[in-house]
């Protein structure tokens, strides 16, 4: 059957990836098809990313609590397959975005991701192991109406010509989208994005410019950045390669002058790098910084640097529903660009049973544009 095609009724049972354990491999099984209850649809799953970092939470050296059995796949473009009772506006058939930022509906500060993490304490452990252990890798899905977004398919696959490969790259964009949304980045002004080259970190360069904003990418990676700024031209980003000498590092930012935002990108892990402080010190007054990773370096600032020169450092976990809202407004607008026009390169698209070729490609392939994703509903 396919990817346009909705069995009705759904099958009593469905084929899915499951994970059982830390010492067993992934495996298709096939598990029941789940039904619509209120406030979910079940979505028919056409494109799921697949992360690089998936194989470190299923093996638990990540330390991201995750029930067992259970199905992973956070991010995905899918159909409507089927509808609860108190749907609205969603209808069988539409194309729809799956983004994983789960919140209980009676404490939205209880948080979890789906497809990759159960939360941080025991009620939001309990909830997600009982309503949302299995997500995007298999046939099927059940997911909270809040996180099942309409996307206008006339506009982004026939007018753009976007495959569902590329438009599953909207829940990669959606971190970084967050980070600038939480520090107002306005259009006209320049954002230090680092680093730049990743796959998440990257996408904050292509989101800063559907803002507006003029971007200085910095990274180690080299060559990535010169293909970045190939994409998009040097009148709108300016690249620094970093050489881990903090003084050199000042010195090449300052090049292009002092900036308004800097958004921290950098891996959860300790590394030999003084990038942040670097580019929260090349900050005008007034300046902002997002800090949304970088976990593994020291703070970028004292708290009196923070004073005198008028800083505003905010942490974000991930995003807020009204920035799914107006990132989704971006690219049907035009604004903010996917596939070729944004430098992606879809690396791979696998069946469920391919999955561990598909991590081998996630891995060797990670930097900026990289998408890699199981189809499902292929055979």
């Amino acid at each position: 059957m396919g990817p346009n095609e909705i069995p009705s009724p759904l099958p009593k049972t469905m084929r899915a990836l499951v994970h059982e354990s830390k010492e067993k491999p992934m495996a298709v099984q096939q598990i029941p098809t789940p039904e619509a209850i209120p406030g979910t649809v079940v979505v028919k799953v056409l494109a799921a990313q697949v992360d690089a970092n998936l194989p470190r939470i299923l093996n638990g050296e990540q330390g991201f609590p995750i029930p067992q059995p259970f199905t992973p796949g956070a991010r995905s473009i899918g159909r409507v397959a089927a509808i609860g009772q108190d749907t609205t506006a969603l209808k069988i058939g539409q194309l729809v975005m799956i983004e994983p930022m789960f919140c209980a509906r009676d404490e939205p500060g209880n948080k979890a991701l789906f497809g990759a993490y159960s939360g941080v304490n025991e009620a939001t452990q309990a909830w997600f192991d009982k309503n949302w252990r299995h997500a995007a890798y298999a046939e099927y899905t059940r997911t909270p109406l809040e996180n099942t977004w309409a996307l206008n398919e006339k506009v982004l696959c026939h007018r753009f010509g976007y495959t569902f490969a590329e438009l599953s790259h909207l829940t990669v964009d959606l971190v970084a989208f967050g980070g600038l949304r939480g520090i107002h980045v306005e259009a006209g002004e320049t954002v230090i994005v680092g680093p730049a080259s990743g796959v998440y970190s990257g996408a904050g360069v292509d989101t800063a410019l559907a803002l507006g904003a003029n971007v200085v990418a910095v990274g180690r990676n080299e060559t990535v950045l010169k293909r970045i700024q190939s994409v998009f031209g040097a009148d709108r980003v300016q690249i620094v390669p970093l050489t881990n000498d903090l003084d050199t590092d000042k010195t090449a930012l300052l090049e292009h002058g002092r900036a308004d935002c800097f958004i921290d990108m950098g891996p959860p892990i300790p590394i030999q790098s003084s990038y942040n402080t670097a580019c929260a010190s090349v900050l005008r007054d007034g300046g902002r910084i997002s800090i949304m990773g970088g976990m593994g370096q020291p703070f970028p600032v004292s708290p009196m640097e923070m004073l005198l020169r008028n800083l505003t450092i905010k942490g974000q976990f991930m995003y807020e529903p009204c920035d799914v809202r107006a990132m989704i407004r971006l690219v049907e607008a035009g604004r903010l660009k996917l596939g070729k026009a944004a430098g992606h390169t879809t690396r791979g698209n696998f069946k469920l049973d391919e999955v561990e070729t598909a991590f081998d490609y996630a891995r060797r392939n990670k930097s900026h544009g990289d998408i890699i994703v199981l189809e499902p509903w292929r055979l």
